[in-house]
């Protein structure tokens, strides 16, 4: 895969910020940075990338909490402004609460955040140079997106879909119905051999999923 990509778990919970890059320009993308911003700024040094953009999966504070600070201290390092993309606008409200939200869980220092640009369904994203297909995902939240490779048979899932498990939907906002709906209309006949990397865990691909998780697999 041209791709090359590191994992970065940040926040208590933990939450898996990917770092992904093209090795010929070392040009690339973060994706939910949900906090540790000073953890990811060490890991981007590490790696060499050169981030270009920001891209949120979701609203949650897990996710998104972190991109304003990063954003901030990407800018102070290097004079460019990193845009942030995603996630879709119908979680405007639950990025608007992320510091509020946060306090109930004795964090501090996270931060509410808009991207400069709003997905929808069949727009397209840059990850890492390699062009990456928007799928509104709702269920977790109403405004998830999931980014697919079809020619690199990769995914980033977000909080959609995890190894044996499919995101929480017990929010005043969540619809597992759509959830299920989601994972089983759009991400499973892209594809068994689709490899994906999610939001808390160890990734998995289509296939496995679609054979053996228990809330969405085939038996169910």
């Amino acid at each position: 895969m041209p791709l090359k990509g590191t994992i970065v778990p940040v926040t208590p919970f933990p939450q898996n910020c990917a770092l992904f890059w093209d090795e010929a320009t070392m040009r690339g993308t973060v994706i939910d940075p949900g906090g540790d911003a000073p953890k990811i700024m060490d890991a981007i040094g590490e790696t060499g990338m050169t981030p270009t953009g920001i891209l949120l999966t979701h609203g949650h504070l897990d996710h998104a909490g972190g991109a304003d600070e990063l954003r901030g201290l990407w800018e102070a390092k290097s004079g460019a402004r990193l845009p942030i993309v995603g996630p879709g606008e119908e979680d405007r409200a639950i990025l608007q609460d992320i510091e509020a939200k946060a306090l109930t869980y004795g964090l501090r220092g996270m931060r509410n955040v808009l991207p400069d640009r709003w997905l929808k369904e069949g727009d397209t994203v840059e990850i890492g140079g390699e062009p990456f297909a928007v799928l509104h995902c709702p269920g977790h939240t109403p405004g998830h997106m999931v980014f697919v490779s079809e020619d690199l048979r990769f995914a980033v899932v977000g909080d959609v879909l995890f190894q044996g498990s499919v995101g929480r939907t017990d929010f005043s906002y969540g619809d597992h119905e759509a959830l299920v709906d989601s994972i089983r209309a759009k991400l499973f006949p892209l594809g068994d051999d689709i490899a994906f990397v999610c939001g808390h865990g160890p990734g998995s691909t289509f296939g496995e999923e679609r054979k053996g998780n228990p809330f969405v697999g085939d038996g169910v």
